[in-house]
């Protein structure tokens, strides 16, 4: 059955034809966002649902949205989307980071030039009849310094198009390299040398908890005296309650703003005062940007519901179309060795350990991680998926570790997943073969070659003879008939374990069967999802 995804908000024909030539099921219906009822009672038909900022995506549409996977939105905000409560759900959050970055950095550089020469106040006072040339005296953008704050995509723009201005530019960005501020051809400062030296501050930051007002009143004091500041980023990363106070006082000389703390916004202590430049939020609205990022998502959600490649999502590692090819049997694999410990394992867990080594060592790490999470927490809750894993393994205050290794042994490359609880830790590694297989190849440490099947059969025992005949004899009492047989040990001896590839699940009968030979210390049915 093709995936079917809801657009519920006004996107451009020719992206709900992307979703059409891909193959994909759509439903147009560009004003069912802003009717709350009506969307959480027809969202539960849905896959995938493509949203601008009308629709809000709350804890209670999450709820009724039962084969929801992703959720896209056409743009770079996301504060309509409760990503907290779709992470629990396990559906993937996306943003279209790409499709509107000139357009917002320019809007940026355009606030910026209206703000230094007062142009909106001194076109409506020539509209007016007035002739007040001495009234709006500028100050030029040559040779004085901005400040940016946040120098990722949008900000590294703002930077190249300042440095064409030859205008100086100071950077603040926890993330930004030295090499790469050398590269930009801007300089690296931290935040308080920056609100020191600025003649113009712009912002270019999300709202996180680290961010939020960024721009304190503690911190707009340490401003330069003549500072005008530009917002085009997001709402609530300055006080604007203190930015008001000081534009009064004249320490800042103005200000440009395109996003507020509380929007609409119909009212703001900014509002009214001379030489504050206020735009309702049109940062992205130009008609190239809405094309593209309407154009993005589709294509965004089709690869993902078609391909399982995971772009720009904001609660999930991203994995590219290309990733995936590769990247389908490993995580797999992940989730088998998750899955085998979670059903092995009936305390509760305290940590997580996963190796990778080799070739596993050198792909996406991070998606893998998730896979195996999720397989460890399907027991517990088989709803649990690639998105949700992390966030119930949090709740639950499991520690996660992962280590890198180069290529050790005979395979190319392997994971290996331990788990520690109260009582022990127990291991299980495995990898892929050239056929795209994934294998067990070790547990408790234990060599094996093993074949992954829906059902199997794992049991423990001291190696002593008739271990064999105990396990075929009763199967083919039972009529269970076994697809493949794996026998290990640790030594002559010593600990033993076999894994049964079977077509169908051991009735319990067989397993009391088994119980009461003597010959098993551990007899565990396993279950995978091998589809």
């Amino acid at each position: 059955m093709a995936p079917k995804v809801l657009v519920s908000d006004k996107l451009s024909e020719t992206a709900v034809q992307i979703f059409r030539d891909r193959g994909i099921e759509v439903d147009f219906q560009p004003d069912l966002g802003k009717d709350k009822e009506k969307l959480a009672e027809v969202i539960g038909q849905y896959d995938g649902l493509a949203i601008r900022s009308a629709t809000r995506v709350t804890p209670t549409i999450l709820e009724a949205a039962t084969n929801l996977k992703v959720i896209a939105r056409a743009g770079i905000g996301t504060d309509n989307i409760d990503k907290e409560a779709a992470s629990k759900k396990g559906v993937i959050v996306m943003n279209t980071p790409f499709g509107n970055m000139i357009t917002t950095a320019e809007h940026a550089i355009a606030m910026m030039f209206a703000v230094a020469r007062q142009i909106p106040e001194a076109s409506a006072s020539t509209h007016a009849g007035k002739w007040e040339k001495s009234k709006f005296m500028g100050t030029e953008l040559t040779n004085k310094t901005l400040g940016v704050i946040g120098a990722g995509n949008i900000g590294g723009i703002v930077c190249d198009r300042a440095r064409g201005l030859k205008m100086k530019v100071a950077a603040y960005d926890p993330f930004l390299s030295e090499e790469k501020a050398a590269k930009m051809g801007i300089e690296k400062v931290e935040l308080d040398d920056l609100l020191a030296r600025a003649d113009f501050i712009t912002l270019h930051v999300p709202f996180t908890e680290a961010t939020a007002n960024i721009l304190s009143r503690e911190n707009l004091a340490k401003t330069k005296k003549g500072v005008r500041i530009v917002n085009c980023a997001r709402g609530g990363l300055v006080d604007e309650e203190a930015l008001a106070e000081m534009l009064k006082s004249g320490h800042v000389a103005g200000a440009a703003f395109d996003v507020f703390a509380v929007e609409p916004a119909k009212e703001n202590p900014l509002f009214d005062l001379p030489n504050v430049v206020c735009t309702p939020h049109l940062g992205a609205a130009t008609t190239e940007a809405q094309e593209n990022v309407a154009l993005q998502v589709a294509e965004q959600m089709s690869n993902y519901l078609l391909t399982g490649a995971v772009e720009n999502a904001l609660n999930m590692p991203s994995v590219t179309a290309e990733e995936a090819k590769v990247m389908g049997p490993w995580i797999k694999l992940a989730d088998h060795l998750g899955s085998f410990i979670g059903q092995m394992t009936d305390e509760p867990v305290k940590a997580i350990n996963i190796l990778y080594d080799g070739v596993a060592a050198e792909l996406n790490l991070a998606a893998l991680n998730c896979a195996a999470v999720a397989g460890i927490m399907k027991k517990a809750n088989p709803d649990v998926n690639l998105v949700s894993a992390p966030v119930v393994a949090k709740e639950r205050g499991i520690q996660i570790s992962t280590t890198n290794q180069d290529k050790s042994g005979t395979f190319d490359g392997y994971i290996k997943v331990s788990v520690v609880t109260e009582k022990r830790e127990r291991s299980i590694a495995g990898t892929v073969f050239s056929d795209g297989k994934p294998r067990f190849i070790q547990i408790k440490g234990i060599n094996i070659d093993a074949e992954v099947g829906a059902h199997m059969l794992y049991t423990t025992n001291e190696d002593v003879p008739g271990i064999i005949g105990a396990l075929g004899q009763t199967m083919g009492e039972n009529g269970v008939n076994i697809a493949n047989f794996t026998l290990g040990r640790s030594e002559a001896g010593g600990e033993a374990i076999a894994l049964l590839y079977v077509d169908d699940a051991v009735p319990a009968e067989a397993r009391a069967k088994l119980a009461e030979t003597g010959l098993f210390t551990q007899i565990k049915p396993l279950q995978f999802d091998v589809a």
